[in-house]
């Protein structure tokens, strides 16, 4: 319960911004996502006197691909990758001597804009699309189904682990529980807020992005596993940090975006 309470008032609390917020409440919220996001991964993973309000730097470069995926623009998007790179370029050079490990602190820093910055941009870039709202509910759907059905029934059926070195707790039962829950939420979903898009692509898309959501889930336990760490927060009652919400997300959501401009496209 004390799981499943705090999971269902942030969904309903995400699809009311969704279906019913304004655009801006939605950017204000994938910008605070993003920040919360990144100085979970930094405090986990940067393993240097950079810390407090020096912290903020990285981050502030890390999220630049977020602030600049509203004005969608896929040049300039482009553009803050590279200004990403090479503001913690500067910054590593401008705090060289407190860093302790450099080349380490630009591989995070890298891996953080990509993986965090670069992958929430794409719920924006989604919200952009004109079924935007109808697709990101899709999304919702597969990462909430999948991460249910990965819970409940790897939990009361899993003997199997998937991954137990990296993973313990998660199942092979858990995981194909969670792609069959992920997918038939999204297909339901899709199937009524999306008609105009076959009925075969929706079901692919969603099976794909509920395998992915896995994979997601997976990298975020390879950082936390290196951090020594079992959550990536604390912020969220019952759900640890704000990165161990949004981690099936966050991999899926550029999946999603190309998947639904490629069939455009054909």
């Amino acid at each position: 319960m004390t799981r499943l309470l705090p999971g269902l008032v942030m969904t309903v609390l995400w699809v009311m911004i969704l279906v019913a917020g304004p655009t801006s409440l939605f950017w204000l919220l994938i910008v605070c996502m993003t920040v919360f996001g990144l100085l979970e991964y930094f405090k986990m993973t940067l393993n240097s006197p950079v810390s407090g309000s020096r912290l903020l730097v990285p981050v502030g470069i890390a999220a630049l691909p977020v602030f600049v995926s509203i004005m969608n623009d896929p040049d300039l998007f482009i553009v803050s990758l590279f200004l990403s790179l090479f503001g913690s370029i500067i910054f590593c050079l401008k705090a060289y001597a407190r860093l302790g490990n450099p080349l380490h602190f630009l591989s995070l820093s890298s891996f953080g804009t990509l993986y965090i910055g670069f992958c929430l941009a794409h719920l924006v870039f989604i919200r952009h699309l004109p079924q935007g709202v109808a697709w990101l509910l899709v999304l919702t759907a597969v990462t909430a189904g999948s991460d249910t059905g990965a819970y409940y029934l790897g939990r009361t059926f899993g003997r199997r682990k998937l991954c137990p070195n990296l993973s313990p707790g998660k199942t092979v039962v858990g995981a194909v529980g969670g792609v069959v829950t992920g997918t038939l939420a999204a297909v339901l979903v899709g199937g009524a807020l999306l008609p105009e898009f076959n009925p075969e692509f929706i079901a692919v898309t969603a099976f794909s992005l509920s395998l992915v959501s896995i994979i997601g889930d997976l990298v975020e336990s390879v950082v936390k596993r290196a951090a020594g760490v079992k959550d990536s927060g604390k912020v969220l009652f019952g759900h640890g940090g704000v990165l161990d919400r949004i981690d099936s997300m966050l991999i899926a959501a550029p999946l999603l975006y190309y998947l639904v401009n490629v069939e455009v496209l054909l």
